[in-house]
């Protein structure tokens, strides 16, 4: 079963036990920009520098994929372009509960448990479906700790966890300084074509910046 890159970063955060996410604002720009990186790979928007476009407005047929290019064409309102921090900070809250729904409506995961003293709603792993987390964390597993060379989506899937500063998510078993130096590697390379990999690269610095920003401030 195929799924988008935001949803594969939601499933990789959700603790298989209680069903809640982790690090759930990182996640979120994570999440934010796993989607923005979808819709650079299908030429629906290009990310330039420190800048955003919309360059093709047709469907994918990829409902979160559509529902975002819908929200930032009236985001932009007219203009041609703003900046990518911009669009992640608006878009990374409401983009994790979207990814959530995607995957509920797959059926990779359980139905929401109404939030209890304010806690997060949480979603539940139905067993029939497990073989998707499972076959993520192998294609993760074989890039990463295996040396196995990434195809595209995989790479730019690493290059997000990594700006996110996720190790701990995507590989719960090993400590991040075992992780991170592959993860940085795969996320610099030759993997994709130039456009796309330099507008990974900006949307990378974009998303680790918002994340350390957060981080610093909540302390």
């Amino acid at each position: 079963m195929a799924i988008t890159l935001a949803e594969e970063v939601v499933l990789l955060s959700l603790d298989a036990r209680s069903g809640a996410a982790a690090r759930r604002q990182a996640v979120g720009w994570a999440v934010a920009g796993g989607i923005l990186l979808e819709l650079v790979m299908t030429e629906r928007v290009a990310v330039t520098g420190t800048y955003l476009e919309l360059r093709d407005p047709a469907p994918t047929g990829e409902r979160l994929l559509d529902s975002r290019i819908q929200l930032i064409g009236s985001w932009l309102r007219g203009r041609s372009k703003r900046r990518v921090t911009d669009w992640l900070t608006k878009d990374h809250a409401m983009a994790v509960g979207a990814a959530l729904d995607g995957l509920g409506e797959r059926g990779v995961v359980g139905p929401e448990v109404p939030k209890v003293a304010g806690v997060f709603p949480q979603r539940r792993h139905p067993g029939s479906d497990a073989t998707v987390e499972r076959e993520l964390r192998e294609r993760l597993g074989a890039a990463v700790l295996g040396g196995a060379e990434p195809d595209a989506r995989t790479a730019g899937l690493i290059a997000l966890l990594h700006a996110a500063a996720l190790h701990g998510p995507a590989f719960p078993d090993r400590p991040a300084r075992e992780v991170a130096p592959r993860m940085g590697e795969i996320a610099a390379g030759q993997w994709a074509g130039e456009s796309v990999r330099a507008a990974v690269r900006d949307m990378r610095a974009a998303v680790a910046a918002v994340t350390v920003f957060t981080a610093a401030a909540a302390v």
